[in-house]
């Protein structure tokens, strides 16, 4: 307690950029050194602003404590950037949140493919059910959906994780109680995965902390989608700081004439990779974590080369010299095609039959389901695993058939002893 009182003072000082933040804790060495560092030696840190010194010059706790004290008493959790459980995809951006403030259960970031599903509150039939398929096969495939759960694309596409019975989390750009946002949403979302925020509870709002959750957002993804964004909307502001983290930025095509797409649209012209589901956006993230997969099957590439056309080919005369593509200028490589192959599910597996095929860690979750209908929370809680991996061999567990999920987020034994 003693040390992360000192973050929560430098945190919750308003009118200080992150970023200076960030570069005080390097100059001084810690948080606890530059608390009690002397008010003169930061007149002659250049890359402070006379604002920001006037706001580092009280050296009080008493904020500090009551926002402990606030954090204790509703079950939220508190992560500084020293912390191990910090993410670290997060931590290596240009301007670190130095608390994060968590509802919930955070999955472990850096060991998922996490990609942030963003778009206009103002969203068409077309871009809810886009997105809501999106976060749903996203899911499926084993990635974490990343959501700012405004109305609109964000909340559908966090709809979508929920309804695939998968994690998520959601980034407020509030303050961490705030109840105003998100809803009944949030409290599923806090159920399976985990809310968080930079603004500790009772934080007042301002207009500025939405923008500012951009970098957060995407900061712990790997990749973004934008579903459906005019050609106004903070979801382009969205791409903008993705792009400048040095994340993967896709958008779902839409139909050319659309004006709640216009925006979408141009980030394709512009270079954005187009996606039509999740598997366009995960395609290169597979060997980078192998916990990817494919609902079905395996995924199995096709060389470009090898990668035919769909269906016979138009009727009609080919143009003269253009029969092997002479005269035409390549504009990009064909899209690698997957094939899947579908297995029927089968129906019970004898007991030594799944013994000499699971893993450890799956043997661990199926002895932990001792009852039909083992809500998750229990499973999490008995095999003491992080929740990301319970849901990811769940997953695989569902696809061999060894259990079957049931409504209300539970799961029951496929398994028979003969």
């Amino acid at each position: 307690m003693s040390e992360i009182r000192y973050w929560l003072w430098l945190s919750s000082l308003t009118g200080i950029r992150p970023k200076s933040k960030t570069a005080l804790l390097e100059l001084f060495g810690g948080v606890r050194e530059l608390f009690f560092s002397r008010p003169e030696e930061l007149d002659g840190v250049a890359f402070l602003t006379p604002e920001e010194r006037e706001a580092l010059r009280p050296r009080q706790l008493d904020a500090a404590l009551n926002i402990l004290e606030r954090c204790e008493a509703g079950g939220i959790g508190i992560l500084t950037l020293q912390d191990a459980a910090y993410p670290r995809r997060l931590a290596a951006i240009y301007d670190p949140p130095l608390v994060l403030y968590v509802r919930g259960r955070l999955p472990s970031i850096d060991d998922m493919a996490a990609v942030a599903v963003v778009g206009t509150r103002r969203a068409t039939p077309y871009g809810i059910k886009m997105a809501t398929r999106m976060g749903y096969e996203l899911t499926r495939c084993g990635a974490l959906v990343v959501s700012g759960l405004t109305r609109g694309v964000d909340a559908a596409a966090a709809e979508g994780a929920l309804m695939a019975g998968g994690s998520c989390v959601g980034v407020l750009g509030s303050a961490i109680d705030d109840s105003r946002w998100g809803g009944s949403l949030a409290r599923d979302v806090e159920t399976v995965g985990a809310i968080v925020s930079e603004y500790p509870p009772g934080a007042p709002g301002n207009s500025g902390f939405f923008r500012a959750r951009n970098r957060i957002t995407s900061g712990l993804s790997v990749a973004c989608v934008v579903v459906e964004a005019p050609a106004r909307s903070g979801a382009l502001l969205f791409a903008d700081e993705a792009l400048a983290q040095g994340r993967e930025v896709f958008a779902v095509p839409a139909n050319a004439d659309a004006a709640a797409a216009a925006g979408s649209n141009a980030l394709l012209k512009e270079g954005a990779g187009p996606a039509t589901e999740a598997g366009d956006v995960l395609a290169d993230f597979f060997q980078q974590f192998p916990t990817l997969h494919y609902p079905d099957g395996e995924l199995r590439r096709i060389p470009p080369e090898r990668a035919m056309p769909e269906g016979p080919e138009p009727p009609g005369e080919p143009a003269a010299g253009t029969e092997d593509g002479a005269g035409f200028v390549k504009l990009r490589e064909p899209r690698r095609k997957k094939v899947i192959d579908k297995q029927a599910p089968p129906e019970y597996i004898d007991l030594i039959g799944q013994l000499e095929g699971l893993t450890e860690r799956q043997l661990k979750i199926i002895g932990c389901i001792t009852a039909p209908s083992t809500h998750i929370d229990d499973i999490i809680e008995r095999t003491a695993l992080p929740a990301a991996e319970v849901l990811s061999e769940l997953t695989l567990l569902q696809i061999g058939g060894y259990v079957r999920q049931e409504p209300g987020k539970r799961f029951s034994l496929n398994i028979t002893q003969k």
